[in-house]
């Protein structure tokens, strides 16, 4: 006997029997797939990252500065260390800065390390437009 409007929910689909297969539970869902899927997921994009970090990170270029002296109204004297890979080199941007916080100059440096050696100490002289109040070493980056 096949169903009629007086034998169905009102709203409720009507197909006819044995035309569509067997119908899915409602509500089955598998879990512990989907969590294998994003813990798969998470750990592709961890090791991308770490893969990235190690290519294009330069953790071992590492700047500070020891004093700065020598200040008049149109330089500074900026005496600073590097950290290097062993026997690298780096160019560093040193900037002077007035007591206001403006920027009154900015001076570009490469140091050599020598042979087995990871850090370069070295002083520079940064020209300056104003009278300065401190010179600093903003970054430093792999030279070429």
């Amino acid at each position: 006997m096949s169903e009629t409007h007086a034998t169905v929910n009102p709203g409720a689909p009507v197909f006819p029997p044995g035309r569509y297969g067997r119908r899915r539970e409602p509500g089955r869902r598998r879990p512990v797939l989907r969590a294998l899927l994003v813990v798969a997921l998470l750990a592709a994009l961890g090791l991308g990252a770490a893969k990235l970090y190690s290519q294009y990170g330069d953790p071992d270029y590492r700047a500070e500065v020891i004093t700065y002296t020598g200040i008049t109204d149109s330089r500074v004297l900026v005496d600073f260390r590097v950290t290097v890979p062993p026997g690298g080199s780096a160019t560093c941007l040193l900037r002077a800065r007035a007591h206001d916080g403006a920027e009154v100059g900015h001076s570009e440096v490469t140091v050599t390390a020598g042979p087995g050696r990871r850090h370069v100490t070295a002083r520079h002289e940064v020209p300056t437009t104003a009278r300065p109040f401190i010179g600093e070493v903003l970054r430093c980056r792999p030279a070429g």
